[in-house]
């Protein structure tokens, strides 16, 4: 074999090694409103559901679906507004062999492939909310137990539905009582249970880490349409609290949520400071509204 042939080989194999997984098969529907509607008043799923055989995005918008093959928030993703706008379900059947963390990947190949998408990351300053400690220090015990990842062939618990918010974090509730439990995996979990007639919210933190929190906050403050939260607290391990607070009216003009998520950062012995950080965007470069078809 001469340097040549070498060379030629060296090269195909390097290139097989920077191919990017792909689904087996896969739909892609736009979900048009009369649908939405529809869906919406049954009570059907949406979101994201995913095993190791099959991957569901239901009733999602390309901003969601970017945020998930790529790995980040919403919030990162700088985009055509109109990405917020157009739903789609998506099914896929991942090939043998392949785990529930390969899906990510896959379905960057399939945004790439059906959608034209076209992204570059970047790192830019950025309004924040910095998550830091309060003036009296945490109001939490480090945590004796040790997290573990979500079983996700374990059978679903009677009454009980579950949803992937979003990677690492999966929501599950229980009908009947309303409870639900917020499983970020190796990160933690929360259990919160709202109570209407004495208007009130408990909620149960249980080996939450300060990145897992961070996670969680950015989330519901993306809902907010409000920025990335950070954490800043230099608070290692893990940690175990219990929070119980009266739901209370916010002042005129205050968003409900934001005020709730300010009051139980505080129940922690936490707060959130308004702050500029260096943070990672992922910019769209090219994506087309309309779908190749299946």
């Amino acid at each position: 074999m001469n340097d040549r042939t070498v060379c030629l080989l060296l090269t195909a194999i390097a290139a097989f090694a920077q191919t990017k997984p792909a689904f087996e098969v896969a739909s892609v529907k736009p979900v048009d409103l009369t649908t939405l509607q529809a869906r919406a008043q049954a009570g059907t799923k949406f979101g994201p559901k995913v095993d190791s055989r099959r991957a569901e995005y239901a009733l999602m918008n390309l901003t969601s679906l970017i945020a998930i093959a790529y790995e980040v928030r919403p919030g990162q993703i700088v985009g055509p507004d109109w990405m917020e706008n157009v739903l789609f379900d998506i099914v896929a059947k991942l090939p043998d062999g392949a785990s529930k963390d390969d899906a990510p990947r896959m379905l960057q190949s399939l945004l790439e492939e059906r959608f034209k998408l076209a992204v570059h990351r970047t790192n830019t300053e950025h309004p924040v909310l910095a998550l830091v400690v309060g003036k009296n220090g945490p109001k939490m015990n480090a945590s004796t137990q040790t997290p573990v990842t979500p079983d996700d062939n374990a059978p679903a618990q009677p009454g009980v539905r579950s949803m992937d918010l979003a990677p690492g974090m999966r929501m599950s509730m229980n009908a009947a009582t309303g409870a639900s439990v917020l499983d970020l995996g190796l990160k933690g979990k929360v259990s919160i249970t709202v109570n209407l007639a004495t208007h009130s919210t408990h909620m149960d933190f249980n080996m939450i880490t300060m990145g897992g929190l961070a996670d969680w906050l950015s989330f519901r403050s993306a809902n907010n349409d409000g920025p990335q939260v950070v954490d800043m607290t230099d608070l290692k391990g893990s940690y175990d609290a219990l929070v119980d607070l009266e739901i209370t009216p916010v002042d005129p003009g205050a968003d409900p949520g934001t005020a709730l998520m300010s009051r139980q950062v505080q129940a922690l012995g936490l707060k959130l400071e308004s702050r500029k950080a260096v943070v990672e965007q992922l910019v769209i470069d090219h994506v087309e509204k309309t779908p190749t078809a299946n």
